[in-house]
């Protein structure tokens, strides 16, 4: 996989997650915890995971010894691409931190996935996933705490 590709589908899915990210008056009005990240924080954050997921899935792709490992590459990270952005759309969109929650115990076990399709090729690469797994389980974490301090959602 060019570098070029990897680059753009990472663009794509932040921007596609970007998009679905309102944070209006529904936002605003929810109970977060105290230890919550700034909201600020979140746009680097994001931006260095998609880089090194991208540097990730080119290092695996240039490694991979053939056709099918590559063709497993591709599959572990197009679902993670989608469960990626399809947080963002249950969160914000649909306003249901709920439904994300349940979603994003799926994107995480997608980044184990990722992970245990890029180990056997590249350990170094499948080692750049790991703040990826780390922030999305703080983000579930975070998920978890504002369906309690605010649900039940979708009442209204």
């Amino acid at each position: 996989m060019p570098a070029g590709v990897a680059a753009l589908a990472a663009l794509v899915v932040g921007v596609a997650g970007g998009l679905l990210t309102v944070t209006g008056p529904w936002y605003h009005a929810l109970r977060r915890p105290a230890w919550k990240p700034p909201d600020w924080a979140f746009g680097p954050i994001w931006t260095a995971i998609f880089t090194l997921t991208a540097i990730s899935g080119v290092m695996a792709w240039h490694a991979s010894p053939d056709a099918p490992a590559r063709a497993a590459l591709l599959s572990a990270y197009g679902v993670n691409a989608a469960l990626n952005i399809a947080w963002s759309g249950l969160f914000f969109r649909a306003e249901r931190p709920d439904w994300a929650f349940v979603e994003v115990v799926f994107l995480w076990l997608s980044i184990v996935a990722l992970i245990v399709v890029t180990l056997p090729v590249t350990a170094l690469g499948a080692v750049l996933l790991l703040p990826y797994l780390v922030w999305v389980g703080i983000a579930a974490i975070l998920n978890r705490a504002i369906v309690r301090l605010n649900g039940p959602f979708g009442a209204g």
